[in-house]
């Protein structure tokens, strides 16, 4: 298994991208385990994880809200969850081929890094950030509509109500309902942000986040079903 890491102008071509500063780039394909990543500063993509995962959301909404006028907020909410889960920017990033172009420790590379759906995640939420910092919310709008093209047209099949889902599941194993409980709120009063728990008795809870308690329940609700084997019987405490 290979420690290399592909040229950043490769990354940069399959992107879309021509960055006018480079090193941006490469911070948001940057690993905490890679030599050099921590310092005085920041020299790995948590920072613009953090943001990459805020654009994604206002990219995707803002899409949504835009092509389906007559859709609720609860719709919305689903179809946005469904598309900006961290499977699906997995997903994105394995199709892009981006755990070529990490820079990661030695140990993390051998381990399989490249790989690693979390770490894709992240690296992929993280170049979204970059993309926004390096040329604007309209560069990294068209890399979203483009990359996640396949999933907008699919999303009202993978948009799945994941609290009615949880509580057939809790059901079906003769398990109280589940319960959801707030976590805290953050974020100015004009945007918050709701973090939520989805708590099943016996069972480690899972949490979510979004803009309203809603939507964020629906995300605590599918981590917990996702780190369950959805509904198929293979879960485990």
């Amino acid at each position: 298994m290979t420690t290399e890491t592909r040229p950043l102008e490769d990354c940069a071509e399959r992107l879309g991208h021509r960055f006018r500063d480079p090193a941006i780039l490469r911070c948001a394909l940057t690993h905490a385990s890679h030599s050099g990543a921590r310092g005085d500063a920041p020299h790995d993509y948590e920072r613009l994880e953090f943001l990459g995962d805020r654009v994604l959301g206002l990219i995707i909404a803002e899409f949504l809200f835009r092509h389906d006028p007559q859709a609720d907020e609860g719709k919305l909410a689903l179809r946005l969850n469904a598309l900006v889960r961290k499977e699906t920017c997995a997903a994105v990033a394995d199709a892009l081929d981006l755990g070529a172009y990490l820079f990661l420790g030695e140990s993390e590379a051998l381990s399989g890094g490249r790989r690693n759906t979390t770490i894709l995640a992240n690296a992929c939420e993280a170049v979204i950030a970059a993309l926004y910092l390096d040329g604007g919310l309209e560069t990294a709008g068209r890399f979203v509509e483009r990359e996640w093209a396949e999933y907008l047209a699919v999303v009202d099949v993978t948009a799945k109500d994941a609290k009615t889902a949880l509580q057939e599941w809790a059901q079906a194993r003769g398990l109280p309902r589940p319960v959801y409980e707030e976590i805290e709120r953050s974020g100015p009063d004009h945007a918050p942000v709701f973090h939520m728990r989805a708590k099943v008795e016996g069972w480690p809870e899972s949490q979510g986040h979004g803009a309203s308690k809603r939507s964020a329940e629906q995300e605590a609700a599918q981590a917990f079903l996702d780190k369950r084997g959805r509904t198929d019987g293979s879960a485990t405490p």
